[in-house]
C-alpha cells in the first residue's frame, strides 16, 4: 500500500494544482460564479462520500420547513435521466437518484425535490417554476463553484478526518484541505455518543479554525422501528431473526458497529455506493437469503438502498437514521435560522 501510495504521489500533486487553479480562478472571478437572491446553502464535503451528507440535508429540512418554502437540489448521481427535473410519484432511483427519492418519499410536499447537474441551471429553473423556494439547500456540491452559496457547510467524518487525509488518487481528498476555508460550518460526522470534551478540544485544535467558523460534532441515531415490508418489526425483534444484511453505501462501518452492539446476528452483502443492482445480484440475494438456516428471516438494507432495491426483491425492511448533534444543537439552529433570515431579499 506504502508503494503504491508513492507511485501514486506524482499525479496527487498533479490534481492538486489543477483544482488549485481552478479554484483560484473563481476566486479571482476569471471563472464565472453565480449568486442568488435567496439564501443558497451547500452541503458537501472534502473527501470521497460517507460523511452523513444525506442525514444533514434531512436535518436542515426538519428545521426550515414549517416556515419557509425549501428545494432541495441535488446531482442525481448514477440516474438515467439528463436535465432539470421535479421529482414526483412516477419516478424511481433510476430516473432521480436514490437520494433525491429518499428526500421525496420522507418529506413529499413539504419540500421540493429537484434534480440538474447544472446547478446554475437548476436554481433558476426552480426561480422560474410554481414552486419558487424561498431556500434552496444544495446537496453534494462543495466543489461546484459555478454557484456561490450564501454558506458552505462542510462534512468530515470522526475517524476519518480531511486534515488527516490526502489529495486524490494518493488519498481520498477531492481538493486541497485549503478548500475547508470556504466553510462557515464544519460538522465532525458519525462521532461516538460518548465523545469527551477533550476529545472535541484535540480535534479542534487539528482542525484549527478561522476567525469565522463553527464546529459542531454528531452521531448517527438510528430509528428503533423498522420500515418496509414488515412495518411493525423494531430493533429489538431482530435480535430473534436470520437476518441479511445488503448494503450499497461507501462505509456501512456505522451501521454494522450498531447491529453489533445490538447482539444482531447478520449476514453482510456488501456493494459499491451507488450501486445498481441488477437480476444477477438479486439472485444471488435471493438465494443468500433461502440458505440462511432459520424460517424466521429478513433482508435488511439502508434507506438509500431501499430505493434502488424497492420492488426487485420481498421481505425488505430498512433502518432510517438521523443526525444527531452531541452538543450545541440549538446554536448550529440559531445560525442556520438567522442565515435565512438574513439573506431573503
Amino acid at each position: 500500500m506504502k508503494l503504491l501510495r508513492f507511485l501514486l504521489f506524482p499525479f496527487a500533486v498533479l490534481y492538486d494544482l489543477i483544482t488549485t487553479i481552478r479554484n483560484w480562478f473563481f476566486e479571482l472571478g476569471l471563472l464565472k460564479s453565480t449568486s442568488f437572491d435567496i439564501p443558497v446553502i451547500v452541503v458537501g464535503n472534502l473527501s470521497v462520500g460517507g460523511t452523513g451528507k444525506s442525514p444533514q440535508i434531512e436535518y436542515l429540512i426538519r428545521l426550515l420547513k414549517d416556515t419557509h418554502k425549501v428545494a432541495v437540489l441535488s446531482r442525481g448521481y448514477k440516474r438515467k435521466t439528463t436535465g432539470f427535473q421535479i421529482v414526483n410519484i412516477k419516478h424511481s432511483a433510476a430516473d432521480v437518484g436514490d437520494e433525491p427519492l429518499q428526500f421525496f418519499k420522507k418529506f413529499g410536499k413539504e419540500v421540493t425535490v429537484v434534480v440538474d447537474a447544472d446547478r446554475t441551471n437548476g436554481i433558476q429553473q426552480l426561480l422560474k417554476s410554481d414552486v419558487s423556494p424561498q431556500v434552496v439547500l444544495l446537496d453534494d456540491a462543495y466543489q461546484h463553484r459555478k454557484v456561490k452559496g450564501s454558506s458552505y457547510i462542510l462534512l468530515t467524518k470522526y475517524d476519518d478526518l480531511y486534515v488527516d487525509d490526502f489529495i486524490l488518487p494518493t488519498g481520498n481528498l477531492r481538493e486541497s484541505r485549503r478548500g475547508a476555508k470556504r466553510a462557515a460550518i464544519i460538522i465532525v460526522t458519525k462521532c461516538p455518543e460518548n465523545l469527551s470534551e477533550v476529545a472535541k478540544e484535540k480535534i479542534k485544535t487539528k482542525i484549527n479554525l478561522s476567525k469565522n467558523q463553527q464546529l459542531f460534532f454528531t452521531t448517527i441515531s438510528y430509528d428503533e422501528n423498522l420500515k418496509g415490508a414488515e412495518s411493525e418489526l423494531t430493533i429489538a425483534d431482530l435480535k430473534h431473526k436470520d437476518v441479511l444484511l445488503v448494503t450499497g453505501i461507501a462505509k456501512p462501518s456505522s451501521l454494522l458497529s450498531f447491529l453489533s452492539k445490538e447482539n444482531i446476528n447478520y449476514k453482510h452483502l456488501e456493494y459499491a455506493d451507488h450501486y445498481d443492482f441488477n437480476a444477477q445480484d438479486i439472485l444471488k440475494i435471493e438465494k443468500t437469503f433461502n440458505d440462511l438456516p432459520s424460517e424466521n428471516k429478513i433482508i435488511l438494507t439502508t434507506e438509500k438502498d431501499y430505493m434502488r432495491l424497492n420492488g426487485k426483491i420481498d421481505n425488505l425492511c430498512y433502518i432510517t437514521i438521523k443526525s444527531t448533534f452531541l452538543s450545541d444543537g440549538e446554536k448550529f439552529n440559531q445560525f442556520v435560522v438567522n442565515h435565512v433570515k438574513n439573506n431573503i431579499k
